[in-house]
């Protein structure tokens, strides 16, 4: 006999800084598998400001990433239990968008960034979230494949999607890429797409492109 509950659970989240409720923009930084929020959100901090908040939530699962001693790394999901982690997730970045948000008298502009598993719970997420996003980037992954298509075209309408990639990645296969840049398409969105010279990491200089520049 199997039996679920729900109960209260602290897990952390990283900022650029104190939210003033002024910052006109807010970027959420989703980690990829094996990593921590806490290093994840140094690769974007350079482009925090007075007007730009970053947000970098953490994955609730951990364990050693050799081993059983050494370093931690968190993940979104795995296999076991997907459904409830899925579930887990969603509740805790609601949370945790709801905490930010009450600084805030006037809604600011989000992005949300997803790396490598990051970017499947980005759509998950971001299609339950009862906010919208002006952008969504997807970098070294891409939108879940259990996603609802219909959901999401509705619900990314007004958002302009990016696809990122290394053209050095070995864990972004062609095959990969070619799904999401067609499914990006049957959500009636334009397809663009950023490379850079490197592998499954984040590049600083696209960071910056997208951050600073826009697309």
């Amino acid at each position: 006999m199997k039996k679920s509950i729900q109960f209260s659970y602290e897990t952390p989240y990283f900022l650029s800084h104190e939210p003033t409720g002024k910052e006109q923009d807010v970027w959420i930084v989703l980690h990829g598998y094996g990593q921590l929020a806490e290093f994840f959100i140094r690769k974007f901090l350079p482009h925090a400001s007075e007007n730009r908040l970053l947000i970098a939530p953490e994955g609730t699962n951990h364990s050693y990433l050799k081993d059983f001693q050494g370093r931690v790394g968190a993940n979104w999901m795995t296999s076991y239990q997907r459904e409830a982690a899925i579930a887990n997730n969603h509740r805790y970045l609601n949370q945790m968008m709801e905490e930010v948000l009450s600084a805030f008298k006037q809604v600011p502009r989000f992005h949300l960034l997803g790396f490598s598993q990051g970017a499947a719970t980005a759509t998950r997420w971001a299609s339950q979230w009862e906010g919208s996003l002006d952008s969504l980037i997807l970098w070294g992954g891409g939108f879940a494949h259990d996603l609802v298509l219909e959901v999401a075209k509705e619900k990314f309408a007004a958002t302009e999607v990016i696809l990122v990639h290394g053209l050095e990645d070995k864990l972004v296969t062609e095959e990969s890429k070619k799904r999401q840049e067609e499914l990006i398409l049957d959500l009636g969105k334009p397809l663009n797409v950023l490379t850079f010279s490197g592998g499954h990491e984040i590049d600083p200089k696209t960071v910056e492109r997208i951050i600073n520049q826009g697309f």
